[in-house]
């Protein structure tokens, strides 16, 4: 049975010689249902929809070079010296969501200062949105079977209930893996559902706590699942996306207390004003 077992195509439309992969399809879809919730709660906060539009423009494009550059950056010698054409080719994966990271918040302490808005304002509205994208994001991993764990049975896979199309994809020349995509999409999912309740039900939320909450959740996640892969960007012998998972845990726990502590968190979450130093 498993000699007949055919992977799904990653070109989702072929048009001459126009090939449009199911990979930026998926994250096509992450980002335009991530633009749709930020639309609708920053017409809630009382902050004009356009504003996302325009950081938008800047953000998806430097934040897709900064997680690609991450990724590239990490896996230079193992391929890409040896391949530098191969650089350009994000369709195929190897984009790295710290690196993503990194350029987003990057962008939007520049856009809040030059538009004098909140920082924090901006970061919570999109919170819920990026762990969507996440959560989404994740399923071009599984159409392209990378970002996959070690090597399981097929008999383990199907204890997990899972629907055969994911059990078919996991098996990889010869060999089925952990669906490690799977559990960091549904921990996202997850992630997703309490970031939600949270900013809808904490009275006592302040600015910026959202975002921090997102951070923390995601990255308890992301220590997890990173352990079970096998194709870590490491740093000698550790996996370097577990290094930044904990860094960035005890940072936004760090920052969560000292914002509270030092008074830099007296507004709630849905206070509509936008002051930069809010």
């Amino acid at each position: 049975m498993n000699e007949n077992i055919t992977p799904i195509d990653p070109i989702a439309i072929s048009l001459g010689p126009i090939q449009v992969h199911w990979y930026g399809v998926i994250i096509g879809l992450g980002i335009a249902l991530g633009l749709y919730l930020v639309i609708r709660e920053s017409k809630r906060l009382g902050l004009h929809p356009d504003t996302f539009i325009d950081l938008l423009v800047w953000a998806i494009p430097i934040a897709i070079i900064c997680a690609r550059a991450y990724y590239v950056i990490f896996e230079w010698d193992n391929y890409y010296a040896d391949h530098p054409g191969d650089i350009i080719k994000v369709w195929n994966g190897g984009i790295a969501i710290h690196g993503a990271l990194i350029g987003s918040v990057l962008t939007t302490i520049v856009f809040a200062k030059i538009k004098g808005l909140s920082f924090w304002k901006l970061v919570d509205i999109a919170a819920p949105s990026i762990i969507l994208g996440q959560a989404i994001g994740r399923w071009g991993n599984f159409v392209n079977q990378e970002a996959h764990g070690g090597e399981v049975s097929r008999a383990f896979l199907e204890s997990l209930m899972l629907p055969d199309f994911i059990i078919n994809q996991m098996y990889i020349s010869g060999v089925y893996y952990h669906p490690t995509f799977l559990y960091e999409s549904l921990w996202s999912f997850a992630g997703l559902i309490l970031l939600l309740v949270l900013r809808r039900k904490a009275s006592s939320l302040r600015r910026g706590e959202l975002f921090l909450t997102y951070v923390i959740w995601y990255s308890i996640g992301r220590f997890f699942v990173e352990g079970l892969r096998t194709d870590s960007l490491m740093m000698g012998s550790l996996r370097f996306a577990q290094v930044i998972s904990i860094v960035l845990i005890i940072g936004a726990i760090g920052v969560f207390f000292y914002r509270r502590k030092a008074g830099l968190a007296k507004k709630a979450y849905d206070e509509k004003t936008d002051s930069v130093n809010a």
